[in-house]
């Protein structure tokens, strides 16, 4: 370890920043957000310095550096562009034993100003010893993604019941498990909805009542159509925090790799000869035993939970069970799918309305509007219609869609293996039977799926009926 690392409370202690350009502001910026005593030597200020110099918020020493000027001070920061200067307020830092930070000049710098996630009163500071500042900041900002903002509310919660959980909890073991329940339960998913007056009543429910809280919850995730890049921050966070997860079929294995490895992984896609009905009924009985055992359980879902996913139902499945839950939304697969392939589902010339349609309908019942399906200048895109390609083709130009209308076929959007077929309208069953078109496929109709083949920049692309095999 090259640094020790320290956080400094400067509230009300002078600090010197010596030069008045850009970057010396944002030191200056940083320093008063940690309610430091600001002086800035230079013979005159940038406007935003000067801005804040009249608002009082700092004191311009005018003129040439004089090591007078670090007289009281707690720390310099030296920010000119001038190379000679800085080593003189560095040197002259040294004598007096303060600490002094030279900006990019890790050499020069008895401290260095590490790049901050500041979720305060919690704050994370990475520092790459002067040696790489990009890597530190490139850590920076994947540590940005994954911490919510709701952490510094939560710290903040702990710091004010600490004296009285230490009271409650005198048994470190027990008060340990106690802070693991707070930080990952009901609390923290409270917070994280913006709700803090249920989250403070939450916390002192669980001060009052012996022993330690116990209720699970549920998270309903998208996870998108299968490329893990599409995953929310929230639904990383969430497959990070999960005790059990209940997935679906269509749920890559890239995305499950994402998963806290202890956690219990229960596929619940439909079995062999059981209907839909009762896989349904499986899954919500999962969810509220999982939950009453007061685990963390996600329910995983291909695309998003709330298009043609029954997610409505599951919730209205827990509320009615007392079950607490929320939703993380996912990428649905007519954006991601057709984004991949190139398809943009609105367009000026082409589509002024888009319409998401499933190919499966409740007990069977074709209850679509057909004519309104087939009219002009709109986009279609059927969700599992893999199996009804010909009855879907042959209604749409029953009620007056022309069979020279364009379509795309996008299997396994954003995967690795991902492939679009296109043509016609009339063709499409047997374009899709001779290319052998499998499940998950997206089926793209409208004028816009005619695009894939200029501007698709994901997988492979082949364009109607195969050509015959020569005799």
């Amino acid at each position: 370890m090259t640094l020790f690392p320290l956080f400094a409370d400067l509230r009300g202690r002078r600090v010197l920043v010596v030069g008045a350009g850009p970057v010396a502001a944002r030191k200056v910026g940083a320093l008063l957000q940690a309610s430091a005593d600001v002086a800035v030597g230079a013979p005159a200020l940038c406007p935003e310095l000067a801005g804040l110099a009249a608002q009082g918020r700092l004191r311009h020493l005018a003129g040439g550096f004089r090591p007078e000027w670090l007289d009281g001070a707690w720390l310099a920061v030296a920010a000119t562009d001038d190379a000679a200067l800085n080593d003189a307020v560095a040197q002259a830092a040294q004598s007096k034993r303060i600490f002094c930070n030279v900006v990019d000049d890790a050499r020069r710098s008895s401290f260095q100003v590490p790049a901050i996630v500041d979720r305060s009163p919690l704050i994370v500071a990475i520092s790459s010893s002067g040696s790489a500042p990009m890597l530190a900041r490139r850590l920076r900002e994947r540590l940005e993604a994954l911490m919510d903002h709701s952490l510094g509310p939560l710290a903040a919660l702990a710091e004010r019941h600490r004296p009285r959980i230490r009271q409650r909890l005198p048994d470190l073991a027990q008060r340990r498990r106690f802070y693991d329940w707070l930080l990952d339960g009901p609390v923290a998913q409270m917070l994280r909805r913006q709700r803090p007056a249920q989250a403070e009543r939450a916390l002192e429910r669980a001060m009052q009542a012996p022993g330690q809280p116990g209720q699970g919850s549920v998270v309903l995730v998208g996870a998108g159509p299968g490329d893990p890049g599409l995953l929310t921050l929230k639904a990383l966070r969430a497959l990070n925090e999960a005790d059990v997860i209940l997935h679906d079929r269509l749920v890559s294995d890239d995305v499950l790799a994402l998963a806290r490895r202890d956690a219990d992984r229960i596929p619940v896609g439909k079995l062999p000869g059981e209907d839909h009905e009762a896989t349904q009924a499986r899954i919500h009985a999962l969810m509220a035993e999982h939950a009453g055992a007061g685990r963390r359980v996600l329910r995983l879902k291909g695309g998003d939970a709330f298009i043609f996913g029954r997610g409505g139902e599951e919730l209205e499945y827990l509320r009615t069970r007392g079950v607490p839950y929320e939703v993380v939304p996912g990428i649905t697969a007519a954006l991601a799918c057709a984004a991949y392939a190139g398809i943009p589902l609105t367009h000026r010339d082409h589509a002024q309305s888009l319409r998401l349609v499933t190919a499966h309908c409740r007990d069977g019942e074709d209850t679509l509007d057909w004519d309104s399906l087939a009219r002009d200048r709109q986009t279609l895109a059927f969700y599992m219609g893999v199996s009804r390609l010909e009855a879907l083709s042959g209604r749409l130009m029953r009620h007056g869609r022309s069979g020279d209308t364009p379509f795309a076929l996008i299997e396994n959007g954003s995967r690795p293996q991902q492939r679009v077929i296109g043509g016609r309208l009339a063709d499409l069953a047997p374009t899709a039977r001779a290319h052998g078109v499998q499940a998950p496929a997206l089926l793209v109709i409208g004028e816009v799926a005619a695009l894939a083949g200029e501007l698709g920049w994901f997988g492979a692309y082949a364009q109607g009926l195969p050509e015959p095999l020569p005799a």
